[in-house]
Formats: C-alpha cells, sequence, structure tokens
C-alpha cells in the first residue's frame, strides 16, 4: 500500500480511545499499581513509568495545573508563575525519601543553587510583580511628580538651584568633603 493511502485514510477513533476509563484516574502520591513492583533495571519502559514514574509525577502534575489556575494563568497572556519551578519545588518536597524533612523553598534546593550559581536568571520584570492596584498608584505618583516639576514656580526653582550649585561648585566641594572623609 503507498504511503499516501495510508496517510489519508482516517484514524480509527475508537481504537485510539478503546481503553478502559479506569486506567485513566489520577494516581494519588505513592500510590503504584497492584502487583508486584517489577525490577527497575530489567522491566519494560511501560512498567517502569506506570510503577515508579506516574505514580509520582502524575499528581504533581495535577497539582501544577491547580496552581497554575489559582495564578490566573489561563485567563492572562503573560504571569509570573513559572511551571517548572513549580514542578521542581513540588516534586523535591514530595520525594519520599525526604518524608521527615521540612518545605525547602526552591532557591534553597542544593542542586538548583548549584545550577543557578553559573546560570544566573534576569530578574522577573517589575510588570508581573506588580498587581494592578500598585502599578496603577506607581503611574498616578509618576504622573502628579511629573505634573508638579512642569509647573512653572517649580522650574524657577529647579533654575536657581541649578545656578546655585554652578556657582559654589557643589560638586567639586561635595568631591572634597568625601576624600577627607575617606582619609580618616
Amino acid at each position: 500500500v503507498p504511503l499516501e493511502a495510508e496517510v489519508s485514510q482516517p484514524l480509527p477513533m475508537e481504537q485510539l480511545f478503546s481503553a478502559p476509563e479506569d486506567q485513566y484516574h489520577l494516581p494519588k502520591l505513592g500510590e503504584t499499581p497492584s502487583g508486584e513492583p517489577p525490577d527497575p533495571k530489567k522491566c519494560s519502559p511501560r512498567e517502569f513509568l506506570e510503577f515508579y514514574i506516574f505514580p509520582v509525577l502524575l499528581p504533581g502534575l495535577a497539582a501544577l495545573l491547580y496552581e497554575a489556575e489559582k495564578e490566573k494563568c489561563f485567563e492572562e497572556k503573560r504571569t509570573k508563575f513559572i511551571p517548572s519551578d513549580f514542578l521542581t519545588e513540588w516534586l523535591y518536597n514530595k520525594n519520599p525519601k525526604r518524608k521527615d524533612e521540612s518545605f525547602t523553598e526552591l532557591f534553597s534546593i542544593p542542586f538548583v543553587k548549584d545550577w543557578l550559581k553559573d546560570r544566573p536568571r534576569p530578574p522577573i520584570p517589575l510588570s508581573l510583580l506588580l498587581s494592578e492596584e500598585e502599578a496603577s498608584i506607581l503611574i498616578q505618583s509618576f504622573w502628579r511628580g511629573y505634573r508638579v516639576r512642569c509647573d512653572s514656580e517649580i522650574q524657577e526653582l529647579r533654575q536657581w538651584q541649578k545656578k546655585l550649585r554652578e556657582e559654589r561648585h557643589i560638586t567639586e566641594v561635595v568631591k572634597k568633603f568625601w576624600t577627607k572623609q575617606e582619609a580618616k
């Protein structure tokens, strides 16, 4: 059969989704499929995933989706929420080997510290950190300051200060002051 004939045939959807519905439930953290766990070094990839990866990863992904919804990631175009950071922190803290240890922040996790030492991140833009109310207050205060500085009396005062600084050589006086202070 030529390749074009195979590609143009519609996919039998009932075959793709014919697995029983109980197979699609999310396991609870640490819940493994029934039966004896296989040897991780000798089992098939499917068994490894079902017994060792999915019981930990799927609840983490569910928590990630819940947190993303809480952070309004599905409503806004840009958010400060970084899914990989959340999942890293969640998986680290839910690790069964760390059961009795206290919660650890992402940037306090040892391997994260080492990673960021060599590859520092750029800071999160202020527009993502501020709420709408905080941003509006900042914009309004800047605008009020601008409008005040445009006032003719304020302009006159600023010109007088500039002239005074130039006449009295204020910058040189300040430099001399600090050199004396540093010499002490």
